[in-house]
């Protein structure tokens, strides 16, 4: 292990919280002065140890404002986190996310040192299957090709035969050229590709515990509540939700179709921090806000993340057994988007 390099916090003073002031202006409708001031000798120290290490943070649509404009690198959902975790030019990458994420990058870039700030932070989908239940599926449905959801572990993705993001599912299915795939973990999201396709999806039973909380009833309400309010929902949400929503897609393609919709009052049906994220990128729409939190994102705080950075750990490993069957996985994914893009 490295040698830490810890030092006392610097003191909140008119000098520091005007250096910072460039990101607290993105976040001051979302983050009282006083709470920032508490937030501003650790973005200070983060971003100062990160040149030290020679790190990056890559950073989830969910995570927290003071994470996502104070010190994080690169932002995005997490198929844009996945291209840039192959791609970075650093020696470290502190992901802000969840276990698998940490994962997909040490997968994807293995000669780097990956951090997660807090090692609890896991995901329902990814808890929900392992190898032996591809492995089992597989069997039950020969010659069918495996997709899984990039929300799972090294070890899934080690044996399926391509992975998929909620932006690129039905992409992804369609590619393969097959007239039936199985489709795992993420029972709601396979609903919705299957919605989309003409290819037969064998689903499994898998949910995302904070998606799989919203109603169809409850976007009714939102809509006598508000009239004229504009949804977008995450398709990992129930089938209900996505009928009633104006909008489904990604959080990447939620927000990129916030920059092209004239709506002025609208609701993004997903985990909440990253209503306030995007808002600071939308002054001019009122964000209705459904607040159905990740327990796990929520785990990475702005100290774990320095603590991180002193004690470079807890580090993010996958055995070299499982690496190169997950990395055939996910390259498979990403040369699908190159295909596309070319």
């Amino acid at each position: 292990m490295r040698v830490s390099a810890k030092k006392p916090l610097p003191e909140v003073t008119p000098a520091l919280l005007e250096s910072l002031r460039p990101a607290y202006e993105k976040v001051r409708h979302v983050i009282p002065e006083v709470e920032w001031a508490v937030h501003a000798p650790y973005i200070a120290r983060i971003n100062e140890l990160k040149k030290e290490r020679n790190a990056v943070i890559l950073a989830h649509n969910y995570q927290t404002p003071d994470i996502f404009y104070g010190v994080a690198d690169i932002t995005g959902d997490s198929l844009g986190l996945a291209r840039d975790a192959a791609e970075v030019d650093a020696d470290v990458i502190v992901q802000c996310g969840v276990h698998f994420m940490a994962e997909t990058s040490k997968i994807l870039a293995p000669e780097k040192t990956v951090l997660l700030p807090d090692m609890d932070a896991g995901c329902s989908l990814a808890e929900g299957i392992t190898g032996a239940d591809v492995r089992l599926l597989k069997e039950r449905y020969p010659g069918v090709p495996v997709v899984v959801y990039v929300n799972t572990s090294a070890e899934v993705k080690a044996e399926a035969d391509i992975c998929c993001t909620s932006s690129n599912a039905v992409e992804i299915v369609e590619s393969l050229g097959s007239d039936r795939v199985i489709f795992a973990p993420d029972k709601y999201l396979g609903q919705w590709v299957a919605s989309q396709t003409d290819v037969e999806v064998i689903l499994y039973e898998g949910s995302c515990e904070v998606h799989e909380r919203f109603t169809g009833e409850e976007i009714e309400t939102y809509r006598r509540q508000h009239p004229g309010v504009y949804v977008l929902a995450h398709p990992e949400c129930p089938q209900d939700v996505l009928k009633a929503a104006d909008y489904v897609g990604s959080t990447g393609h939620m927000i990129k179709h916030l920059e092209e919709t004239t709506a002025k009052q609208v609701v993004m049906i997903t985990e909440c921090s990253m209503s306030d994220n995007v808002s600071a990128e939308h002054p001019e729409k009122d964000f209705i806000r459904p607040c159905n939190l990740c327990p796990h994102m929520q785990r990475i705080t702005l100290p774990k993340i320095l603590e991180a950075l002193e004690n470079m750990a807890p580090e993010v490993t996958v055995p070299d057994t499982v690496i190169a069957g997950a990395r055939d996985s996910l390259q498979r994914m990403l040369d699908v988007g190159r295909k596309k893009a070319a």
